[in-house]
């Protein structure tokens, strides 16, 4: 990426299952989804929105191997698209078991996640 317009940070947490994806897609749906950017296109080349660079760096607590980037990037409709995953995030206590939700145990899963766009 040439040029950043924009980062934006999210979290996600998954209290029950023990889930990294959607911990994940939580945190990328938590920056993104609070933007607009109209003037984005006036700038991109030939105003092309596909022509956006998306970078993804998400700081993962546990379960790396089990994380479905595909999965997160279906969250991310336009331009192309690159992962960076590093060890990071949080495992908490949920303060309950529940077998209803397939939790293997309390912990609860904080993924944070910094969405960088531009050309």
């Amino acid at each position: 990426m040439d040029k950043v317009m924009f980062i934006e940070i999210g979290m996600g947490v998954d209290l029950h299952g023990q889930n990294v994806t959607k911990a994940a897609v939580r945190a990328v749906q938590n920056a993104i989804h609070h933007n607009s950017m109209p003037g984005l296109r006036s700038v991109l080349p030939n105003h092309d929105i596909n022509m956006m660079k998306v970078n993804v760096r998400l700081a993962v607590p546990a379960d790396m191997d089990k994380l479905d980037l595909a999965a997160v990037r279906a969250e991310l409709p336009y331009g192309e698209v690159t992962f960076d995953v590093v060890e990071g995030g949080m495992l908490t206590s949920s303060g309950v078991v529940l077998a209803d939700k397939e939790d293997k145990n309390d912990l609860a899963y904080v993924v944070i996640a910094s969405v960088e766009v531009g050309y």
